[in-house]
């Protein structure tokens, strides 16, 4: 998993609320199964309109966008974690909304996206800054959105989160950087209290003859 530090990009917005998982990834694609392509199925519906109406990430310059700004109660409905897979193809490593759907929120940390929760006037100033096209950077050691005019806006992130984010670690990756002496340990102990756990295949075959020989008395 790519470690997300800091960014700088402009930032596409889209003005609507409960953009759900079937928005952001629809279910007819959900057969596919690598990862990599899946950002060209990103928002389908909304970038293949009969009206031929361009969708704000097939515009310039925000069809380069690295961070995508929302309403309330982004990412809900299915748990889909292909929708957070078609973001991260596409080049979002940011996501900046109002409220978001709970199980959306989790699958944006297991895939290197941080979710950032805002509201109120921090919200509208991103909005603005979307709206210009104006560069924002997003720095997560210091917990800031940095916007063109000098404006910098905090936001609050788990610890363990920021760290996982900061070290590219997805669950395992944390889980292998924080207990990697414990599990280390218990096989080493395994190991000589089971030894035959550990047998090869050629061994085991062997084991299994002499128990057959010695049952055979």
């Amino acid at each position: 998993m790519k470690p997300f530090t800091r960014i700088t990009s402009v930032a596409a917005f889209l003005d609507e609320d409960a953009v759900d998982t079937d928005i952001i990834f629809p279910a007819r694609f959900l057969l596919l199964l690598d990862k990599v392509g899946l950002g060209k199925h990103a928002f389908h519906e909304r970038r293949h309109k009969p009206s031929g109406e361009k969708f704000i990430l097939d515009t310039p310059p925000y069809d380069r966008a690295q961070i995508f700004v929302a309403q309330k109660n982004f990412g809900t409905g299915s748990s889909r974690e292909q929708a957070v897979w078609a973001l991260v193809d596409f080049g979002i490593r940011c996501v900046i909304a109002e409220s978001f759907g709970e199980i959306f929120f989790a699958n944006c940390y297991k895939n290197g996206v941080l979710p950032i929760v805002a509201s109120g006037e921090k919200l509208a100033a991103i909005r603005r800054a979307a709206g210009e096209a104006q560069e924002i950077t997003v720095d997560l050691p210091s917990q800031t959105i940095q916007l063109a005019d000098g404006t910098a806006i905090s936001f609050d992130i788990d610890p363990y989160r920021k760290n996982a984010l900061l070290n590219g670690l997805d669950d395992i990756g944390m889980i292998l950087a924080d207990d990697i002496e414990d599990i280390r340990a218990f096989e080493e102990r395994q190991r000589r209290e089971s030894p035959w756990l550990y047998l090869g295949a050629d061994k085991l075959s062997h084991f299994d003859d002499l128990e057959k020989e010695n049952a055979l008395g």
